[in-house]
């Protein structure tokens, strides 16, 4: 209420002749969001209509299939950890354990892991399972902390020496993600449609000590569950996301797909060759999708996530993470656009296409207010900041009905951050596909300041201005 009041205070205290005044710099913002807005409804739309109606048709076909077949597949948990809790660990191994005690084919656990106490620990918790683990068969490989894509390829490999088919699954669950113990019998059934490579879910982050950082994740996680949702009535998703997700064997095993996880790279016209450290769930959704495989979202199934806030301050935080995954993110865009959209379909390229644009019309507002603002006056900053109020709020009821839960009130200035925050990191990380950096570990792209550098600056800045003398001629202030 305190809300909703001032916000209808800031409607009053607009200058009289403000509209007026400013009606150039509005009708860029309003055009814009109108835009902006439309797209949104429509993908919220489309994520109603496939949790609703979809989605339940299909896994009411595939589970008719599954039921004929006479045999089960076998599940291999692919699992890396690096640098986490042991009393995280814990939870994780066993949710996995659990999981794979009731995989109706068996089960192998591959646990890659740097450390000899989580090696120690990894087998005392197996040893400690209180069901039946007849079934599953564990392997604990501790290699050299080269990386999170090393352990990946050798982990495939070693499964691949297996021989598994098609039938078969095969699990990536990161070291900090505890799955649902049923994840084998809720996603093995979405594999008897051959044209299917791959499949996610939803998720869910647990987050002590950090309730700013925690309602952000619970934000991202909410509009990732739309996203996904709207995606998935295309057949495809835009990530297959590295806490978990699990592909089809054959596929996983594929020499192809193995070389994509363990030495993915873009050969950039400026920057050379750009080995990719992060972003291996990038890799893995990009070879599914050049070869044509579709890719499923499991809406009423969720991984739960077990996320630290990786610097004291939360801009700090939340600024190193967008930059790690909007850096994964423009890494593979450019590559997948160029894929045609009769190969992938058209609202996936679309979708491709969107992650570039929302950048420069996200920050279209904010650049035409403030020049506005410096040339005219601030009275349009109170109808700007009574805009924002109105229309995050609207959009973070909207997500709210999604998870049927309401919100806290900082969810609304965390929706504005996220997305003017998010715009500007991808501007800049854009320019600079080669900074990349793990959270956990200290391996990155850290090196002296080079003239390429200077170059991603200059280009950076050229783009910037360009954006800023666009603005300023569409609101008629040139």
């Amino acid at each position: 209420m305190l809300y909703l009041t001032v916000l209808a205070l800031l409607v009053l205290l607009i200058p009289r002749g403000a509209l007026s005044q400013t009606q150039g710099a509005l009708i860029v913002v309003g055009t814009v969001g109108l835009w902006r807005y439309a797209w949104t409804a429509i993908n919220f739309v489309r994520a109603i209509w496939y949790q609703r109606v979809a989605y339940p048709a299909l896994k009411r076909r595939v589970s008719d299939l599954y039921a004929a077949r006479l045999t089960r597949p076998h599940a291999f948990f692919l699992v890396t950890s690096f640098k986490i809790e042991p009393e995280v660990t814990t939870r994780v191994y066993h949710a996995i354990f659990a999981a794979a005690a009731k995989a109706a084919g068996g089960a192998s656990v591959i646990a890659s892991v740097v450390e000899g106490a989580d090696a120690r620990l990894i087998r005392t918790i197996f040893a400690q399972m209180r069901v039946d683990m007849a079934g599953v068969t564990l392997t604990v490989d501790q290699i050299a902390g080269t990386g999170k894509r090393d352990a990946l390829a050798k982990g495939l490999r070693g499964i691949a020496a297996q021989a598994p088919s098609w039938r078969d699954v095969v699990i990536f669950v990161d070291g900090d993600s505890c799955i649902p113990d049923d994840i084998v019998a809720q996603s093995a059934p979405w594999f008897c449609d051959t044209r299917i490579g791959a499949l996610t879910t939803d998720e869910q982050a647990e987050i002590p000590d950090a309730p700013a950082f925690a309602d952000w994740f619970a934000l991202r996680f909410t509009q990732r569950h739309v996203l996904m949702s709207s995606m998935a009535l295309a057949g495809r998703v835009l990530t297959l996301t590295g806490r978990m997700s699990v592909f089809r064997a054959d596929l996983a095993t594929d020499p192809g797909f193995i070389a994509q996880v363990h030495t993915d790279h873009l050969d950039h016209w400026r920057l050379g060759r750009v080995n990719f450290l992060t972003g291996d769930d990038k890799s893995t959704w990009f070879w599914l999708l050049r070869k044509g495989y579709q890719m499923v979202y499991l809406p009423d199934v969720q991984t739960l996530s077990m996320e630290r806030q990786p610097l004291p301050g939360f801009v700090a935080s939340a600024t190193t993470l967008m930059v790690r995954w909007y850096g994964n993110m423009m890494r593979t865009n450019g590559r997948a656009l160029a894929l045609s959209p009769s190969r992938i379909g058209v609202f996936t390229w679309w979708s491709l296409l969107d992650q570039r644009l929302t950048i420069w019309t996200t920050l279209a507002g904010p650049v035409g207010v403030g020049l506005t603002a410096a040339l005219n006056g601030p009275g349009v900053l109170v109808v700007y900041l009574a805009w924002v109020m109105f229309t995050r709020y609207v959009l973070c009821l909207a997500l709210s009905l999604v998870r049927g839960t309401g919100f806290p009130i900082r969810t609304v200035f965390l929706l504005y951050f996220g997305q003017i925050m998010g715009a500007a990191v991808k501007s800049f990380v854009l320019f600079r596909l080669d900074r990349q950096r793990w959270t956990r570990q200290a391996s990155g792209s850290r090196r002296a300041v080079t003239l390429s550098d200077g170059v991603s600056t200059f280009i950076h800045g050229l783009t910037l201005g360009w954006l800023v003398l666009g603005v300023a001629i569409l609101s008629g202030l040139i």
